[in-house]
């Protein structure tokens, strides 16, 4: 395949190589979900694999599936192994080592699985996995299993059953205020298939917010569509959140397409995965915020990785993730600082270090130099019974 140079305009995004194909072709989402890279051949066209990335992907087959969309192989360095967007794409020997806790599930969402798809995990809002589809299978995907082990699934029935009894159960729970659509990702349907699934839950009255979790616009943003946001600002309020992990994702292709659900007033917000070797860096963390605020997205959630099996060489400790927090807090604009979380069965846990400490005298608090100081207890009382 022939490729050629396009420049880009974002700061953060280097020049990535594209195919020598006509624009209509490169921008038409339908051209790159038949095109992906599913095995060695497609994706020596693109990248010089290394011996241990042939090894890998010979050693995932019938275990977990991969794909790999065009557009994202093109923000791929074709002579790097390390390359940020390639190790989240290209199978991996870490996908096959056992590490030690590592579960199918850690998070619970069978445990909490109510129907073929709804998961009630918390008291007003579920999860509706929609697929096990997606147009990249992500090596660190918290659902790996769900949506890439190639003989399993969380579904109880086949994904294309009927939608009714996931429906009459958040209309019989009148405490589900809130839905989040996810999968796989919800955008592989085609639109006409989403609105069905987004209106019968618009007929529930109780049901106040749709949320859409996707990748779409990071791995293949011309999924962004004019129809499909003029079709989504339909069922207002939708919110969509989305899965940067790298500044090198941050493409004029993406920012174009966050700017058309902006523009059709659709908040996006962005949960990003902290990953070894990837972001796992002070200055590419706070790269990718103040990138992702230059393009209107808003930081939500920054997740320590889940020791999923398969997963787990992706995980680093704690307390490079409190290193993290410690190098952006402060540092940027505080709406630009994610919530460090850890995901449990629990729920996700808040695992920042905090600013305060509680001493007999008050408050000692320290800002993100390390200074301290003590606030009296007079001050400002810890307990209602000291206040005034």
């Amino acid at each position: 395949m022939s490729a050629t140079p396009l420049d880009t305009d974002t700061q953060a995004a280097p020049t990535i190589v594209r195919p020598d194909v006509p624009d209509s072709d490169w921008n038409d989402w339908h051209w790159h979900m038949r095109r992906r890279i599913t095995n060695v051949d497609k994706a020596r066209q693109w990248i010089n694999l290394s011996p241990e990335e042939e090894q890998a992907i010979a050693g995932v087959a019938g275990r977990y599936r991969w794909s790999v969309t065009p557009y994202y192989a093109s923000l791929m360095d074709p002579d790097d192994p390390q390359c940020p967007v390639r190790q989240q794409a290209v199978p991996a020997g870490g996908e096959l080592v056992e590490f030690s806790g590592a579960e199918v599930d850690p998070v619970g969402d069978t445990y909490y699985r109510k129907t073929n798809r709804v998961v009630h995990k918390y008291p007003d809002r579920v999860i509706l996995l929609v697929t096990e589809a997606c147009p990249v299978y992500c090596r660190h995907c918290t659902r790996k299993f769900h949506t890439t082990d190639v003989n399993g699934t969380y579904f109880r029935d086949d994904e294309g059953e009927s939608f009714d009894e996931d429906l009459r159960y958040i209309a019989e729970h009148p405490e589900i205020r809130d839905v989040l659509l996810t999968g796989g990702d919800p955008l592989s349907y085609r639109d006409g298939k989403l609105e069905e699934i987004i209106a019968g839950l618009r007929a529930i009255p109780s049901v106040e917010i749709i949320r859409i979790g996707s990748r779409f616009p990071v791995l293949l943003p011309q999924r962004i569509t004019d129809d499909l946001c003029e079709m989504l600002a339909r069922h207002h309020p939708v919110w969509v959140n989305t899965h940067f992990n790298h500044p090198k994702e941050i493409t004029p292709e993406a920012s174009a397409a966050v700017d058309r659900m902006l523009r059709h007033g659709i908040p996006v917000g962005n949960q990003t995965v902290l990953l070894r070797g990837i972001n796992d860096d002070v200055a590419t963390m706070r790269t990718l915020m103040t990138e992702l605020l230059r393009i209107r997205v808003r930081p939500y959630y920054l997740y320590h990785c889940d020791n999923v099996t398969g997963v787990s060489h992706f995980m680093t400790s704690v307390a490079k993730g409190w290193e993290i927090m410690e190098g952006l807090q402060g540092h940027i604009t505080g709406f630009g600082v994610p919530q460090y979380v850890l995901t449990t069965r629990l729920g996700k846990i808040p695992i920042a270090r905090p600013y305060f400490t509680v001493t007999p005298d008050g408050l000692r608090l320290r800002n993100h130099k390390g200074e301290e100081m003590l606030v009296d207890n007079a001050v400002y009382p810890i307990t209602e019974a000291d206040a005034r």
